[in-house]
Parts: structure tokens; sequence; C-alpha cells
């Protein structure tokens, strides 16, 4: 056999000499059994002189072949990597340790048959030659690949022998994905034995990924970033993964970083990452095709799979728990790292997962994830930005990364750099719109200065601002509600009478915050079925717990009010709802505001777990003439005849009212055709009066008494 050189590599990866010297050495082996069993079935051939013979390939061509040059390598010295001469051939089912041929059969636990079987397989995808060969051997010229029979054939082995079953849907290299047995509906013996291009490319020096995959997995770079430190739990995950555990629940506190910290701990280990996408998954035409896909990348590339997470999968429908459950059995061997809000349910896998808790992140971690997310969406840096501007909200490491991306274009788009309320605008569009179909949204427009209320009132809407703000520092990682199932929420309430300001106060606190408003609709709530108030209050209260934004029930106290004693069914099931209310709203993450007209009204085991009561008086002579004047704007026309000063001091009107009477003020001005006056705005309060049912007295109305027709 003529030593040669091989000189055909993909492009931008060059194959390591070593490794395919030694897959040459095999490769002549084959080629060396070939040789062999051409001699033989040329000697055994009972019509030599068959006429039709030539309709596959004659003897003579089989000879051109074996003693010209291998069509797919050069003779050339370019690469420097010699094939194998004959005295230089391995012994059959040996590889040489160390080598990519050796990596993947200790990774997938091949015998040495079946390595000989591999070789076999693969080498009309290296040499064309081979394809002529095998068709000539399987004496069918459109049978370019060899066969179940023809490999047992060419490692010397018998066709009834157990070495057959190595070729079996269960034996590792069909298995494994590196052997695909063709042709099922023929007999065994005649089914086609092919080699996956992905597992071609990974013994010929190509490292790029299977394109099967675009889509549904990538693979992450370096972990963390270079600044970042990875916590305790990255280590101790780490070193279990080492010693021998290798499958991982971590069950996340809300916008954990679970599927951060996962590709940390898996580098700890000496493994890489390949991090699924688990709703491409689902979604995917094949699902098990792609999950065996999955698997063998991380195996070729001895890394770790992580999926998550769960609560995307929804684990919980039927179909979707079995192919959880065939990852888990596929992936058996190959570290795996599961993550989500969602526990792990024992049915899912025949032996469940390790369970790890992950706290949210802490600030400062966060702020440096914000950094680079903002430095790669190519926002620049954000510096500028004040560190406390994005104080309150609870992301994921991916939540993150498209938040930047959003802020990134928005202030591309404006020419300039990227400032805090980009970052708040890219924070809000990560919502999904789950809680939209439960509640009504509230785009904030209003701020601080539209606001006229008394400094204590003002003082707890700050104080509620400070909480939202750092509750994750204070409840988080300084432990200051532990224990006792509770959550990281903040639930405040306005108690006032109507016109007051509360779902006004609501929103503006929505906008220094930098969040939207989300209004729940009471009737859509309220049922009057037994637990189907519990069950829409859970729904709301679930979607909202993943939304950065602010809940407000308005008149809560239709379905947080107070237990009674129990005289029927009745109170007995109304106590039951106010029972579930209690437990529900101490365990909830979210922000949340209750709105009352009476305070009494609330049961007194809701205001023990409330973090901020406000007090929403009505206002006095000097804040509603404050009221007045705003509320009737710069741009409506006054006449001379308008006095204000005498409105804030007679007619003792909640700020609601006073934007009523403001706006039937302006109308009667329109329909009149001058500026708006007094007997505008008499007119205007006199119909809210009749409107509110308080009577109309002349010696509260003075002069400017109004008709009482």
């Amino acid at each position: 056999m003529t030593a040669v050189r091989w000189n055909a590599h993909a492009p931008g990866h060059p194959p390591d000499a070593a490794d395919l010297r030694h897959l040459w050495r095999r490769l002549g082996l084959v080629e060396r059994r070939i040789r062999d069993a051409v001699v033989l079935r040329q000697s055994t051939d009972p019509a030599p002189n068959d006429p039709y013979r030539g309709l596959y390939i004659t003897d003579e061509a089989v000879a051109r072949i074996l003693d010209g040059p291998p069509s797919g390598w050069d003779t050339g010295a370019a690469d420097g990597v010699d094939a194998v001469r004959t005295d230089d051939e391995p012994a059959a089912g040996t590889v040489r340790t160390g080598s990519r041929l050796g990596r993947l059969a200790a990774t997938f636990g091949l015998s040495g048959v079946d390595v000989e079987f591999l070789v076999i397989a693969l080498a009309p995808d290296v040499d064309a030659r081979f394809e002529r060969l095998y068709g000539y051997l399987n004496d069918d010229v459109t049978r370019r690949r060899p066969t179940v029979g023809l490999a047992l054939e060419l490692c010397g082995l018998p066709a009834a022998g157990a070495a057959r079953f190595r070729l079996t849907a269960t034996a590792p290299l069909v298995a494994g994905g590196l052997i695909e047995v063709e042709d099922e509906e023929r007999p065994s013996l005649t089914r086609g034995l092919r080699v996956p291009d992905r597992v071609l490319a990974h013994l010929l020096g190509d490292d790029e990924p299977d394109p099967r995959l675009a889509g549904l997995a990538r693979l992450p770079g370096a972990p963390g970033g270079a600044t970042e430190t990875p916590c305790d739990l990255v280590g101790r995950i780490g070193a279990g993964i080492r010693a021998g555990v290798l499958t991982w629940h971590l069950c996340q506190t809300g916008a954990g970083d679970a599927g951060e910290l996962a590709p940390w701990a898996l580098a700890g280990a000496g493994h890489g990452a390949l991090v699924v996408d688990p709703v491409a998954l689902a979604d995917d035409a094949e699902p098990r095709t792609a999950l065996a896909a999955l698997v063998r990348e991380a195996r070729l590339r001895d890394a770790g799979v992580v999926f998550g997470p769960l609560e995307a999968f929804e684990p919980r429908r039927p179909e979707r728990a079995r192919l959880l459950r065939a990852l888990t059995s596929l992936a058996a061997g190959v570290p795996l790292l599961t993550y989500g809000v969602d526990r792990w349910d024992p049915s899912w896998a025949a032996d469940p997962p390790l369970s790890a808790p992950v706290a949210p992140s802490d600030p400062d971690r966060q702020a440096a994830r914000w950094r680079r997310a903002l430095a790669e969406a190519g926002g620049g840096p954000a510096d500028q930005v004040p560190p406390d501007a994005l104080d309150g909200y609870r992301l994921g490491p991916e939540e993150v990364r498209r938040a930047a991306s959003v802020a990134a274009r928005l202030a591309l788009l404006d020419g300039r750099p990227v400032r805090a309320e980009d970052l708040r605008a890219g924070a809000r569009a990560q919502n999904g719109a789950g809680l939209e179909r439960l509640a009504r949204r509230i785009s904030p427009t209003i701020g601080w200065d539209d606001l006229v209320l008394p400094a204590q009132t003002r003082r707890s809407l700050d104080d509620l601002v400070v909480r939202a703000q750092h509750r994750d520092r204070v409840l988080g990682r300084w432990r200051m509600r532990p224990g006792g199932g509770r959550g990281r929420g903040v639930v405040a309430l306005f108690a006032g009478e109507s016109g007051t300001g509360k779902t006004m106060s609501a929103e503006v606190v929505a906008a220094e915050l930098g969040m939207e408003l989300y209004v729940v609709d009471l009737s859509t709530v309220v049922d009057k079925y037994v637990g189907e108030t519990e069950k829409n209050l859970e729904r709301i209260l679930a979607e909202a717990a993943g939304v950065n934004a602010i809940l407000l029930f308005d008149e809560a106290d239709a379905v947080f009010g107070k237990r009674s004693q129990v005289t029927n069914a009745h109170d007995r099931y109304a106590n039951v709802e106010s029972a579930f209310l209690l437990q529900r709203m101490e365990s909830f993450d979210g922000i949340a505001v209750l709105t009352t007209n009476l305070r009494s009204n609330l049961d007194s085991a809701f205001t023990r777990r409330l973090d901020v009561v406000a007090n929403f008086p009505m206002p006095d002579t000097a804040q509603r003439l404050v009221l007045w004047d705003r509320c009737l704007g710069p741009a409506l026309p006054r006449a001379d005849d308008l006095d204000l000063a005498f409105c804030a001091e007679r007619f003792e009107l909640s700020g609601g009212s006073i934007r009523a009477c403001a706006v039937t003020t302006a109308y009667l001005a329109a329909a009149s055709g001058r500026p708006a006056g007094m007997t505008e705005l008499v007119t205007a309060v006199a119909q809210e009066y009749r409107k509110i049912g308080r009577l109309l007295l002349d010696n509260e109305f003075g002069p400017w008494c109004p008709p009482t027709n």
C-alpha cells in the first residue's frame, strides 16, 4: 500500500495531525480487509464469465481501484499528515489513547468491535473508492455503504454470532447516535450502516455544533464574566459532578440566576455547557430526534446539558413530562442541570436529581450583569446611569440581556447615550402578556408634581418606593423576613374616601419605579361558585409575581373583608376565602397596592401583613386651592371673575370631584364660546353636588348661587 498524505479538511478547522494519522491507520486496516474480501469473492465466484457482471463492477475495475491512489487523499506533503503503511497497521480493536477516536470510544462506552464497525461505516465518507468497493462486495452497485453482514464479514465475525447485536437499537453505537442503521424493511444482515455527518466531522477535527440544533441549543461564552466570582453553590455543584452526582435541579426564587450559574458549575467540574431552549424543543417537529442529537453533541464536546426554565417548558403536561423523562434517560452519564421556580416532580425521572435552592442575585451582581449586557448590546458604558435606576426590578440573566438590547436600540434611535429611562423601558418590555388578560394595564404618565397630598401621606408613599427598590437586599441578602414560607413582596394599603387620590398615587409610585400598573377588575375575580374566587386570585398573583409591575386591588375590602362568626355554610366558605388570601398575600413575591374607602372593613390579620399603610384624608383649604389651579390647567382660558380661593374655601370636595368639576367647567366654557368664569365653575360644582347627593345650600354658594332647575 502506497504511503499517502491527507490534504482535505474543513476551512478554519485544521485537524489534529496525530488524530488523523491514527484514523488513516484504521482506514488502512479496513482497506487491507477489503482486499482480502475481494480476493475471496473472486476465488469463490461461481460465474466469473457472467456477461452481466459489468452491470455492477468488473474484477479489472476493482483491481484498478485498489492499485490506484486514494481518491480523497493527496500524495503531497502539504499538511504533513502521514497515512499508514502496510507495516504500520494497528491491531484490530485497538485505538490510540488520547485520540479523538479513543476519546469517543471511552465516552460512548464502545468495545473494540464497535470501533471496527464505526471505522468501516465511515470509510465511504472519507474516501470515495470505498463506495465502489462496497458496491462490489454487496453485489449491488446502488448500495455503496457497508451492510451489517458485510461489516461482520470484514471483521471476520460470524453472521450468527453475538457481535451482530452490537448494531441493535439499544447498543452503544446506535443508541449513542454514532451509527444509523438504514433500510429497516430489509433483513437485518442487509441493512446499511451510515455515520452521521456530525460524528464524521468530529473525528476529522471539526467542532462546529450540529446544524440540527440551530435554534434549539447554544454554546455559552465564558461563564459569568471576568469580574464576577461564582457563589459557594457553584463550587458545591461542581464538586458533586466531579464526585459522580451528575443530575441536579436548581430551584430558584423569583428571577434567580440559576441559568447563569449552571455553566459556572459545569466549568468548575471541567465540562463545557450546552444550553437548551425548552420552548424551542417542545415546539420541534421531531423532539425525540432533537433530544438524541442534543445528548450526542454534549457527549462529543464533553459538555453538560443546561435545561430550563422548567416553567416555560410546562412539564406538568403529559406529553412534556414524557419528553423530560426521555431527556433524563438519554442523558445518563452526562451532567444534566435543570432549573426553574417549579420544584422537581419525582415522576419526571426514574432517578430524580439532587435539588439545590438558588437565591436571587444580590444587587451588586445584578448591576454587573446590566453593565456587561449593555456593553454586549453596543449601548456603551452605563456609568452615567444612576446606580439605583434599576433597583426593584427582578430580571433573570436572559431578561437582562434582552432588556439591555432594547435600551441600546432606543438610545441609538435618538443618537444619545443610554439613559435610565431606556433601561426601564427595556425592563418593562420583558413583561409577558399573561397578566393583561387578567388585569387592566396602565402605563404611568404622571409624576409627583401632579399629586397634592399631606406630608404624612407623601412620606408613606416614599416609604413604599424605598421598600420596592431595596427589597431584594433587605429581605433576601440580609434575611430580614426569614422562615414561614414568606415571600419577598411588598404590600401597601391606601385608605381614604373616594376621590382622595389613592389610584392616582399608585400610578405615581409606579412611574417613580419605572414600572407599569395593573388594576385588577374585581368583577372578573369574585365568583359565586365555591372555590372559584380563590382560583382567580391565585392566577392573578402567580402572573404578577413574574412581572415587574405594581398590582392594584381597587376597592380591596370586597375580597379582603373581615372574617365573621360561622352561622351557616355561606359564612364558612367566606372565611375559607379570607384565610386563603391571608396566606397567599404573605407568600406573594411582587408589589401590590390595596385601596379601600373603609379601612375598618378589612380583616385585622391583613393589617399585620401590610408593609405600608397610607391614609388619604380629604384635602384642606390650601390643598383644594392648589387642586383647583392644577386641574383647570394653564391652557384653559380663564375669565377675570374666576375666584379659585372662594371655591377652595366654600366647596369641600375631594381631589377627584374637583377634577370632575374642572372638566365640566371646560365643556361649559367651550359651549358658550367664552373664557371659563365663575358662572361655568359654579354650575359645574352644582352638577357634581347633585351627582354625589349633596344639598345645594345658599350660604355655601354665596353670591354665585346656581339655578335650582
